[in-house]
């Protein structure tokens, strides 16, 4: 029975293989030729050519497609199950947080028990990192690279390719994990 829920919780390890393993690439980039010719033989005629058609609507329909692709691995690379059930609880406890704000002692045991949630529930909902994480930072070299010989390009004349691939992906995404009952 303890080895099943270890099962369900997940670990930390393949999580941080793949980060470490995406520090590496993103460190590696302009010191291992390869990796960057790799990533710009298959990006510039995909995605460049949309960022070329388009700069705003092109990184539009990027960010989209990534956030896509983002929702399907974390929806079928988790125990969805498991994460709905541990965020039921979670609500019920905090619901019975609310009734009993007056009472101190009763309030903190029950903070510890949400507490207990934190981890399994990260280690579950993290396990998708590990199918995107390598690919996610080669996306994001090469756009460093794409917006840095466009120069000072700034979409609605204010924000940097950064902040508008995280603001649209932040939208995209909540809209996607709502349509695909995602946790």
């Amino acid at each position: 029975m303890e080895e099943d829920k270890r099962g369900k919780e997940g670990s930390f390890t393949p999580i941080f293989i793949v980060l470490i393993l995406s520090l590496l690439v993103a460190g590696m980039w302009d010191k291992i030729p390869s990796i960057k010719n790799t990533a710009h033989y298959i990006l510039d005629p995909t995605a460049g050519a949309l960022l070329n058609w388009n700069v705003t609507w092109g990184m539009t329909i990027l960010v989209l497609i990534i956030s896509f692709i983002m929702t399907i691995v974390q929806k079928y690379a988790t125990d969805q199950k498991t994460l709905k059930e541990m965020k039921a609880e979670q609500k019920k406890l905090q619901d019975e947080m609310k009734k009993v704000k007056d009472h101190p002692e009763k309030l903190m045991a029950l903070q510890k028990k949400q507490f207990e949630f934190m981890g399994p529930m990260m280690k579950l909902s993290m396990r998708g990192i590990v199918f995107t994480g390598v690919p996610l930072i080669l996306m994001f070299r090469w756009f460093m690279d794409y917006f840095t010989i466009l120069g000072n390009f700034k979409f609605f004349g204010f924000i940097t390719w950064f902040w508008f691939y995280l603001i649209t992906s932040i939208i995209f995404s909540s809209i996607l994990r709502k349509y695909m009952d995602v946790v």
